[in-house]
């Protein structure tokens, strides 16, 4: 399969990537109006016109205003099981009619580029309809919009959510990427020919975005004992480079296998970190009650790329990896051949 069948759901906004990534715009699948809330039936019932649910039940699920609708206590409580119900519904029928659809796949982590690694897997599938691309903001993003079944997997760093929310979540670690050090060419140690991460000390990590959103950059100046600095507004790559470059002792972390933005390395000094190496670690994550059709081939997909890039190889004496448990393996819900 080509990159034909990866298409894109929504804006590229800022994105790394650019033309050439085999990506295509497509439609994503419309979410519930607020208008509409309402109307979802009741398992024990229909809903009446005043709001309660029927049968037995009898729990007022919105109240209506002149003006609006607004949703009661029970009605919060009653939304989000009734979208994930709609979601299996779906996923059911189109079971029943044999249809095939594209995987509805959210990507983040966009400063690291992820769709390097989604093109390469979407290459290496056999069966299935393709995979239709959506933009997600960050892994507890990605994780709401699975739990409603609006998605299908989503592919990212995945790390502890803390709110319960894991249980219901498989995942796969698909990827170990090493990342080098990115520096102003005018930093004390712009001429290195390598790095180690204690080398770097006497610097101050810049943050890209918030950094409760960027749990590997926060682990790794723990980790290495470095100076970190409150992030400034998220405005974008190129305003995150030109930062780098007017801070002399800023430095921040990129996968190595992904360059920069065409004319914004001007300024700037790339160095491969040794002694151990960082590896950032990308995970395919899904709902265990509706990973939806297609999902599995996903799976056997990067598996197959994985094994042609030599994706999952780790040494605990070289490199340095903050989940370090079982970096070739999976949680609960996965097996290593890819299946699901």
């Amino acid at each position: 399969m080509t990159t034909d069948g990866c298409r894109w759901r929504g804006r590229c906004g800022g994105s790394r990537s650019g033309p050439g990534e085999g990506v295509r715009r497509g439609g994503r699948t419309p979410r519930i109006p607020a208008r509409r809330r309402g109307v979802v039936p009741h398992p024990a019932g229909p809903l009446q016109a005043d709001g309660t649910a029927g049968g037995g039940a009898r729990a007022r699920l919105f109240e209506r205003g002149g003006r609006n609708v607004t949703l009661t206590e029970a009605g919060s409580r009653f939304l989000e099981p009734a979208r994930a119900l709609l979601a299996a519904g779906a996923v059911a029928v189109a079971a029943v009619r044999q249809e095939a659809r594209p995987v509805r796949l959210d990507v983040w982590g966009h400063l690291f580029a992820p769709l390097r690694t989604v093109r390469r897997a979407v290459d290496a599938m056999v069966g299935g309809a393709g995979v239709e691309v959506g933009r997600g903001r960050d892994l507890p993003a990605a994780a709401a919009a699975l739990l409603r079944g609006e998605i299908d997997a989503g592919f990212g760093r995945h790390h502890p959510l803390g709110d319960g929310r894991d249980a219901a979540l498989a995942h796969r670690l698909v990827r170990l990427e090493p990342v080098d050090a990115v520096l102003g060419a005018g930093h004390p140690l712009a001429g290195a020919d390598s790095l180690r991460p204690a080398d770097l000390r006497g610097s101050r990590l810049l943050y890209p975005a918030a950094p409760e959103r960027l749990d590997f950059l926060r682990r790794f100046a723990a980790r290495f004992g470095i100076e970190d600095e409150a992030a400034a507004a998220n405005l974008g790559v190129e305003h995150f480079l030109d930062r780098l470059r007017n801070t002399p002792d800023g430095f921040s972390l990129f996968p190595a296998d992904a360059p920069l933005p065409s004319g914004a390395a001007e300024g700037l000094r790339v160095v491969p970190l040794t002694d151990p190496t960082p590896l950032y670690a990308w995970s395919l994550v899904w709902s265990r009650e509706h990973g939806g059709p297609g999902l599995a081939a996903l799976l056997r997909g990067f598996a197959e790329a994985g094994r042609r890039n030599r994706w999952l190889e780790y040494r605990p004496e070289r490199d340095w990896l903050p989940e370090a448990t079982d970096p070739a393996g999976t949680d609960a819900g996965a097996t290593r051949d890819g299946s699901a």
